[in-house]
């Protein structure tokens, strides 16, 4: 499990190293870490660390002072190094004396042969963009990989947001903590360096392999269809059957023991699976664990009868889609139920929930959006953002967008619906889902088979139990138990 911190936790936990440690160790010791992932990428990069070049880019306080002491313990290793001070007189004193000791060169630019360039502008406290002094020299730079210190400078350290010019990091080396920045915004390959800190617990967390891994049903010598999870899946229309067909399937993909499906695309969902049990009607569908409402269903009399008829039973549901239209005015139906629910909005469909869009903090949206209606609430993007009722927050970033497809979230609907209906939680459902679904997508991208297209929702589906697989062997290789 990955585990997020504010910085207002990371100072809080500095504090008292800070007063226990001579000046200046803390530092160093960041410092020390710094250098020995910058000697990493010149390696990697380049075959050699001795007779590189790289340029410091520094600004004021302790952050460029980091990246000015590791250009320093890089130096002494042979690596020619330059420093682009943008604050002179604010630059950190006994780190810029010791580079000038060890030969360091201050430039006004960085050099065409720089191997790799170190972004020590600002840190987890700056705001903002980045300045036109600075944004001119990365901008000059543009072909050269940065390096950044804690964070990429000009993307804001609470919620990933950029409004500006800001420094695009090949790697980012952050300190004590991970802070949400590292999922919420692209701060390249993010390496996390000890210093020490003893931090609090956090209710911001990442699933990762082992934890889909551990989570993910795998049937028993006693199982059978039924004690594996009944998903029920209302969803799809005349107009829109696909979606019936996709959120189905993934259901059935999902290991689900049985998969009822209840509506108007009944002949094109037998026909693409056929053991799925169908019924016209979900009061005709027989009994279920969880139900799935939303995909394709309009918005129509048939739509809400379905809603109103899985809301009203005592079972986890997930809404989706048209069914979260239809929940925006009748918010009641949700906040008044004792049972699991999971609503999956995109932004648009997050702001017909809450009256507004989500924002910039789409951490503090989802999770007063989750209070609000005393659900789990999966606000789709390049990082879903799941947060339970009361509860933590997930992050997942997906690596990429090729989820980002027609019917790729009638995918993850009926994946979230059969975790639901074997018995897992609401929030850990939907992170497990989440991180599998984009798996998924990253196989069948890289799948150069036949159509339809490696980017469509149903090479999504068709790659879900692959994914599946590939998540179990790199739990099971991260956590040998």
């Amino acid at each position: 499990m990955r585990h997020y911190y504010s910085v207002e936790a990371i100072r809080a936990a500095e504090a008292p190293l800070l007063a226990a440690l001579p000046d200046g160790v803390l530092m160093r010791r960041a410092a020390f870490g710094l250098t020995t992932v910058l000697a990493g990428e010149l390696r990697a990069r380049t075959g050699a660390v001795s007779g590189r070049r790289v340029c410091a880019v520094i600004g004021s306080g302790d952050n460029g002072g980091d990246a000015l002491w590791a250009a320093t313990l890089l130096r002494r290793r042979g690596v020619a190094a330059d420093a682009v001070l943008l604050n002179p007189e604010r630059t950190h004193p006994q780190a810029l004396a010791a580079f000038r000791r060890c030969g360091g060169r201050l430039v006004d630019a960085v050099a065409p042969d720089t191997d790799l360039v170190i972004d020590g502008v600002v840190g987890i406290s700056g705001r903002g963009p980045l300045r036109p002094a600075a944004a001119a020299v990365f901008a000059a730079a543009a072909d050269i990989p940065v390096v950044a210190v804690d964070i990429p400078s000009g993307v804001d350290a609470h919620t990933g947001a950029v409004n500006g010019p800001a420094v695009q990091a090949a790697v980012t080396v952050t300190f004590g903590g991970l802070k949400p920045v590292h999922a919420l915004a692209d701060c390249g390959r993010v390496e996390l360096v000890d210093i020490g800190l003893d931090l609090p617990d956090t209710d911001l967390l990442g699933f990762d392999a082992s934890d889909a891994a551990e989570r993910w049903p795998v049937p028993q010598r006693s199982d059978d269809k039924y004690t594996q999870g009944v998903t029920g899946v209302l969803a799809g229309s005349a107009a829109y059957p696909g979606a019936a067909i996709l959120c189905a399937g993934a259901a059935v993909a999902a290991t689900s023991g049985m998969v009822r499906y209840a509506g108007s695309a009944a002949a094109e969902v037998v026909a693409h699976w056929p053991e799925v049990v169908v019924a016209d009607s979900a009061a005709a569908a027989g009994r279920v664990q969880a139900w799935v409402v939303g995909p394709g269903l309009g918005t129509g009399e048939h739509a809400a009868a379905a809603l109103w008829f899985a809301l009203g039973s005592d079972l986890p549901v997930i809404v989706d889609a048209d069914a979260l239209t239809l929940l925006a005015a009748h918010p009641d139906l949700v906040t008044e139920r004792t049972a699991a629910t999971v609503l999956t909005p995109h932004a648009g469909e997050f702001a017909r929930l809450a009256g507004e869009p989500p924002g910039a903090d789409r951490v503090g949206a989802t999770r007063a959006l989750a209070d609000r209606f005393g659900a789990t609430v999966l606000l789709k993007g390049h990082v879903t953002v799941i947060a339970a009722a009361g509860g933590p927050v997930y992050l997942n970033p997906a690596g990429g967008s090729w989820a980002a497809t027609a019917g790729s979230g009638d995918v993850l609907s009926g994946m979230i619906g059969a975790l639901l209906a074997a018995g897992l939680g609401p929030a850990e459902a939907a992170a497990t889902a989440a991180l599998v679904h984009a798996e998924a997508a990253l196989r069948a991208a890289a799948d150069p088979g036949p159509v339809p297209a490696p980017t469509s929702a149903s090479r999504i589906l068709a790659h879900i139990r692959p994914a599946v697989a590939a998540v179990r062997a790199t739990g099971a290789a991260a956590d040998p138990r």
